[in-house]
């Protein structure tokens, strides 16, 4: 079992930069691939970004690619997303989730998952 928990979410203007934090208990934390996902009103929960449990491999959707920047610290137990130039579509709850498969970019290779951060960003 991997208990995950989500901060750093809050309302930012259009431009704006925010950073996240995903922090693990349980199980061995550097043994799972973390992915970050968001879900906006109304709409299904996308892929934004994953990084392969020693760091050395990341993916990005193409929308966030060149603004967002995933990254690890296994001493730590926390992975980070950090987000620049942020839009109003980048809007949503985003959730980070832990999995034992290799650069997984679908929701259903993820088997534990936090309880989300809300961003909010204003134009």
């Amino acid at each position: 079992q991997v208990q995950l928990v989500e901060s750093g979410g809050g309302l930012v203007q259009v431009g704006g930069s925010l950073r996240l934090s995903c922090a693990a208990s349980g199980r061995t934390f550097s043994n799972y691939a973390i992915g970050w996902f968001r879900q906006a009103p109304g709409k299904e929960r996308e892929f934004v970004a994953t990084i392969t449990w020693s760091g050395g491999s990341t993916s990005y959707t193409d929308s966030v690619k060149g603004r967002f920047t995933i990254s690890r610290d296994n001493a730590k137990n926390t992975v980070y997303l950090q987000m620049n130039s942020l839009k109003p579509e980048d809007t949503a709850v985003y959730y980070c989730a832990a999995s034992v498969h290799y650069v997984p970019r679908a929701a259903v290779s993820y088997k534990y998952w936090g309880q989300g951060t809300q961003v909010t960003v204003s134009s």
